[in-house]
């Protein structure tokens, strides 16, 4: 199976967290995942730019960056200078979903689109030509540590739909309560990027629990 994972950093040891990227760089893992959260999209707060920018000296991976934040336009180009090599925005947070995602892409970042358990997919068919990936969330966002939603199989089987139908090439990546136990049936969907945070950074072994997730044996 040729998926990829995104390792998320919300669920790794803040403390720690060179060490954890450092981690990560050693280990399969695709991409590094960051999710930026203000409180007010989603009711709590991770952290910013200079997270970020400070994650971007020592990755070896490219960065998924995830903005949960209101009226995410005001801060494309800044997440683009911290060193964000994918951007996804909310699909609920765009007023002019279209018009950020272009900018998005202008300013070099592959660019992504995220939606709330709640979201249909059918809203994105006039999107999917102008993005590079769609993050279906399978939690309601805002907190690690969730429990999958498995009502999220048939979003991810109407997705690939829409995108095969279309002839688009867009990435489908799924983001909360992913692990070993569901990762195979997910990739088995339609998936083709798993996010994983809780699962990776609380096990006993982060880089085999990676490891796993990559190879899915």
């Amino acid at each position: 199976m040729n998926h990829l994972v995104s390792s998320s950093l919300l669920a790794s040891d803040f403390l720690n967290l060179g060490n954890e990227v450092t981690m990560v760089n050693k280990s399969l893992a695709d991409w590094i995942h960051l999710d930026i959260m203000d409180g007010v999209f989603v009711p709590n707060i991770s952290f910013g730019l200079p997270v970020v920018e400070h994650v971007k000296k020592i990755a070896e991976k490219p960065l998924d960056v995830h903005l949960m934040i209101i009226d995410p336009d005001r801060y494309l180009s800044r997440f683009h200078d911290a060193g964000a090599n994918i951007l996804t925005v909310q699909y609920e947070a765009c007023v002019h979903l279209q018009r950020t995602v272009t900018e998005i892409r202008r300013l070099g970042m592959r660019a992504g689109v995220a939606i709330n358990p709640h979201t249909p997919v059918s809203l994105l068919v006039n999107t999917l030509p102008f993005i590079d990936m769609v993050l279906i969330m399978t939690v309601n966002p805002g907190f690690g540590g969730q429990i999958f939603i498995p009502e999220c199989y048939n979003k991810i089987r109407d997705l690939k739909k829409m995108i095969h139908d279309g002839g688009y090439k867009v990435l489908i990546e799924t983001d909360g309560g992913i692990d070993t136990t569901n990762a195979t049936k997910l990739v088995e969907t339609g998936v083709d990027v798993l996010v994983a945070g809780h699962s990776i950074f609380s096990s006993q072994n982060p880089t085999e629990t990676i490891r796993k997730l990559k190879t899915l044996k």
